[in-house]
């Protein structure tokens, strides 16, 4: 049967081959919508929304070939919905006949899948195959397609794209010496690859051989971060929490903001000192203090994150709305915050600064001043601030000057 037949799905006549052209946007927008029609389904009806996914992976690629990929927006967009939506697949109550099919068609879709934009898929391969038979039948099916890609002659040595499909099978079917076995064919130490043999291991309950498989897949092109997660897990896992912290925890948890990092962190090491866990973050990037600043009031340092923002350069406009949104329960910490912005911009930080970040950082820091008792001081230190600015043309100055009864 071709799956989704028997369901008008939206995403199916916005998915053409060639539906796209090379803007990036539209196409994440739509494919955002597709997973979006599929999960609204899957609440009402997991086999039919599990046809639906496997008809919207078959679709995928074909549409998107005239997109951009440069910028890896679309990229991280069709990861994030496979991602979605291999579950969905994958948690089907479907029969053995219906599943073999689709399984059929999603790997018809990577073979011609040629940009590529669905290569994670057969990563996945070991869960959409939910039982151990039917992985062990595809691992059978493609293991000699990986030991020809991985000969030791030149002349037949190559690309398959079943190889991640592969050891994904073959550790679903709990093969794990094969993995190992497979794995010394390999000619290059690619953590891609590896990456199965360390799970194959751990499987096998050899948690030190697999914590020591995965150092050795630190080649020149590996990715440190995801061998680092990988070995912060098995440590974890092995109740060696200390261990882990010590070795991969600040490598193994870098997220795109300092406050995501920070908060990780604490969340998978409850039993540390958060101080200590800022501490260790902020000696991991020197010169670059004051950008743990949110992440050290978000845990109520006040002290310390005040400290932070005086180190290096932060955000002026972070400043101010720190200053603002604890001028009433914290209002001493509140002025400081506000100093510090007024600080920065008074040295020429900021990006694109108006007179509106001006005026903010200076009103919110005198409002927490009222609050703690000390306007008169605040203002006096403010005064004295922007009287000794002598960055380019005094925009602080020109700002506050007769606000603060200056000299021009």
């Amino acid at each position: 049967m071709n799956p989704g037949t028997t369901h008008r799905w939206a995403f199916r006549t916005r998915f053409r081959r060639h539906a796209f052209g090379w803007r990036s946007h539209p196409a994440i927008t739509r494919i955002k919508e597709a997973v979006s029609e599929i999960k609204k389904v899957a609440s009402k009806d997991a086999v039919l929304a599990a046809e639906g996914a496997v008809l919207f992976l078959e679709k995928l690629s074909p549409a998107l070939e005239h997109v951009d990929s440069s910028s890896g927006a679309i990229g991280t967009a069709v990861n994030n919905a496979i991602e979605a939506l291999v579950p969905i697949i994958a948690g089907a109550p479907a029969d053995d006949a219906l599943r073999d099919t689709w399984m059929e068609h999603l790997w018809r879709a990577v073979e011609e899948d040629e940009i590529p934009y669905i290569e994670i898929l057969p990563d996945y391969w070991g869960e959409l195959c939910v039982t151990p038979e039917r992985a062990s039948r595809w691992a059978d099916e493609l293991i000699g397609g990986v030991r020809l890609a991985w000969s030791p002659d030149p002349g037949l040595r190559g690309y398959f794209k079943g190889t991640a499909a592969c050891l994904s099978a073959l550790l679903k079917a709990g093969r794990h010496e094969e993995i190992l076995e497979l794995l010394k064919l390999a000619p290059y130490k690619f953590w891609h690859d590896r990456q199965w043999g360390v799970k194959a291991l751990v499987a096998m309950g050899n948690k030190a051989e697999a914590l020591r498989y995965a150092e050795d897949s630190r080649e020149l092109n590996a990715s440190s971060i995801a061998i680092a997660r990988v070995c912060e897990e098995i440590l974890l896992s092995s109740g060696m929490a200390e261990e882990a912290y010590h070795r991969y925890s600040i490598q193994a948890n870098q997220k795109t903001t300092h406050l995501a990092m920070f908060r990780t962190m604490a969340q998978k090491y409850p039993n540390k000192d958060v101080r200590d866990i800022l501490r260790d973050l902020v000696a991991s990037t020197p010169g670059n203090e004051g950008k743990w600043f949110t992440a050290a009031k978000s845990a109520g340092l006040y002290s310390e994150a005040i400290d932070l923002a005086n180190q290096t350069p932060c955000d002026p406009r972070t400043l101010t709305r720190a200053a603002r949104d604890m001028a009433a329960a914290e209002p001493r910490f509140a002025v400081e915050a506000g100093m510090a912005a007024l600080r920065w911009l008074v040295e020429g930080y900021g990006y694109d600064i108006t007179g509106t970040d001006v005026w903010s950082a200076y009103q919110h820091t005198m409002k927490a001043a009222e609050n703690a008792g000390c306007k008169p001081e605040a203002l006096e230190r403010i005064r004295k601030l922007v009287a000794h600015e002598d960055f380019g043309e005094r925009f602080v100055n020109k700002i506050l000057g007769r606000e603060l009864a200056l000299k021009p």
